[in-house]
């Protein structure tokens, strides 16, 4: 026996006999066309057109954050500049394939060297080639096998159109060699409650038919298990299926102090499943949904009515808006369309909507007449705060429209080492850990190069969540996390232990961290916080809180 090791998502368990993602499909060799440029131009456009359909219908099947995975690579297809490069090839006299594949390749290497958000989407070309190339030679696109049996799936790595719509009657595990904590194949994963282990770099070795356990509590992949093993985890999952049919209660530590286990939703129509798994209310709502897909801003009434459908869901609970964040990976032609070098370090959140104050103040006039229609408790936040100044300018102009419960989003640095004066004006504070690690790291959340460094069980990112979290308990406020390290159970822990008095989260990962921190009081969270902070790397943290927590 040996044991394979990864970053595991969530903490499920699974057995079963491994089948590997097929092989891509062979570049297309070089050739002239025999149908002249027209009938390839026409072939070419048609097999785009039909993977970008395809994309959006999975899009619209899937929801929650695989539909903004998924529109995205719709778009990408129809990029007008791609098409552009594919016609210059054609007029060359090469085939459709060809050209599909060599502008594919192209464009990779161009967005690549531009890096930030662009950089990472590059990996997504890769995927869509396959399926634009596949359409072309008549041929299924390389995806996930169907064996006709359950099994654990072995990939280098998983595609945004594939792990949105994973069988999960079939597919008991997901094991990849490539990847990290915040890879799209683990937020994905995570958000649809998948076991999983990515990173796993030794993963080339498992064989199809070869039965393994699959650990994501303890990131390990046993690949040789005896049978007394094996009945282990069906003792596990039977525990497990137990406790998740009984009704859900509210977080809370072993020694009984409450901690609320709230939901990251996207849209309104989000709401009822994360009602349905337990959640207390929402710590995070997105409202890029209403603006991402418009020409324009939406008008108020447009916003009112989908902030009264989200509030109504959760009549009596906190509800944290977020405000809209653009900029950076999501630029909005009628807020900021100027190119920037750097647009993770440019014009985005607050300091966008500051320089449209317009649309800042149509969307505070919005929550607020649909706060006076509803009865849920609800929060609202500005994002990307960096200055004592913004935090400031936002909740006083916020409470200017009557809203009574605002805050700050801290996700660099400098509004984190001066959470003390921050919370002087702001009545909460919620940590982004996805923006915080990639501004303490310098280095881009989507930029899968330096995805080693995106890691928020870093030492320098959980200080400045322990700063945040004494400056709440100094200033009496409460001091909240929404990124994705709060759906790791241990690391909720160890946030918790850090100061933060909720935690919010994909609604599918509201289970596990219910069941963790259920299991430790707030003096354990401190010393296995603690632990975790007395080191000096991400890997070491986390194996410095697993060991603090078996104590």
């Amino acid at each position: 026996m040996s044991t394979l090791r990864g970053v595991g998502i969530g903490q499920g368990v699974a057995t079963g006999p491994v089948v590997r993602m097929g092989e891509a499909l062979p570049a297309p060799e070089k050739q002239t066309s025999t149908i002249g440029a027209d009938a390839e131009r026409i072939r070419a456009r048609d097999a785009v057109a039909d993977v970008a359909s395809e994309l959006q219908e999975r899009a619209d099947a899937a929801g929650g954050a695989a539909q903004d995975v998924l529109e995205a690579q719709a778009m990408i297809a129809e990029d007008p500049s791609l098409q552009d490069e594919i016609d210059a090839r054609l007029d060359e006299g090469s085939t459709a394939e060809w050209a599909v594949h060599d502008a594919f390749a192209g464009f990779r290497t161009t967005l690549e060297a531009v890096g930030g958000y662009l950089g990472e989407r590059a990996a997504d070309l890769d995927d869509i080639a396959q399926r634009v190339l596949a359409r072309l030679q008549g041929v299924s696109a390389p995806g996930v096998p169907d064996p006709g049996h359950p099994f654990v799936l072995v990939a280098r790595g998983l595609a945004p159109a594939d792990t949105a719509l994973l069988n999960l009657d079939q597919v008991l595990a997901l094991i990849t060699s490539d990847g990290g904590p915040t890879s799209h194949t683990a937020i994905l994963a995570r958000a649809k409650g998948i076991v999983a282990i990515v990173g796993v770099v030794d993963a080339a070795s498992l064989a199809d038919g070869q039965t393994v356990i699959v650990d994501a509590a303890a990131g390990s992949v046993n690949d040789a298990p005896t049978a007394a093993e094996v009945q282990g985890v069906a003792e596990r999952l039977a525990a497990r299926e137990a406790e998740d049919a009984a009704p859900p209660e509210p977080g809370a530590l072993a020694d009984g102090t409450a901690v609320n286990l709230l939901a990251n939703l996207g849209k309104p129509g989000d709401a009822a499943d994360a009602v349905a798994r337990g959640a207390e209310g929402v710590g995070l709502f997105r409202t890029e949904f209403l603006f991402l897909s418009s020409a324009q801003a939406p008008t108020i009434e447009q916003q009112r009515a989908a902030y009264i459908e989200l509030l109504a869901a959760f009549e009596g609970k906190k509800v944290v808006v977020r405000l809209l964040d653009a900029g950076a990976d999501k630029p909005l032609a009628f807020l900021n369309d100027a190119h920037e070098e750097n647009p993770a370090l440019g014009l985005r959140g607050l300091r966008a909507l500051r320089a449209s104050e317009d649309i800042l103040r149509e969307q505070l006039t919005a929550l607020a007449e649909a706060d006076a229609a509803t009865a849920a408790d609800l929060w609202v936040m500005a994002p990307m705060v960096t200055t004592v100044e913004e935090t400031e300018y936002f909740t006083t102009l916020a409470k200017d429209y009557g809203l009574k419960t605002t805050g700050v989003m801290v996700e660099v640095p400098a509004s984190a080492l001066l959470a003390d004066q921050v919370l002087l004006h702001a009545d909460f504070a919620s940590i982004g850990t996805n923006d915080l690690t990639q501004y303490t790291m310098a280095a881009d959340r989507l930029l899968g190069s330096v995805a080693s460094f995106q890691d928020p069980w870093h030492p320098a990112v959980l200080r400045l969540v322990r700063e945040v979290g004494e400056a709440g308990a100094r200033r009496g406020k409460p001091v909240g996390i929404c990124g994705e390290a709060a759906a790791d159970p241990l690391l909720a822990v160890v946030l918790i232990g850090l100061g933060a008095t909720s935690l919010s989260m994909a609604p599918a990962a509201l289970a596990d961290v219910r069941r963790m921190i259920a299991t430790h009081t707030l003096d354990d969270a401190k010393r296995i916080a603690a632990a975790a902070l007395d080191t000096s790397d991400a890997d070491a943290a986390r194996e410095a809180a697993r060991s603090a927590a078996q104590r």
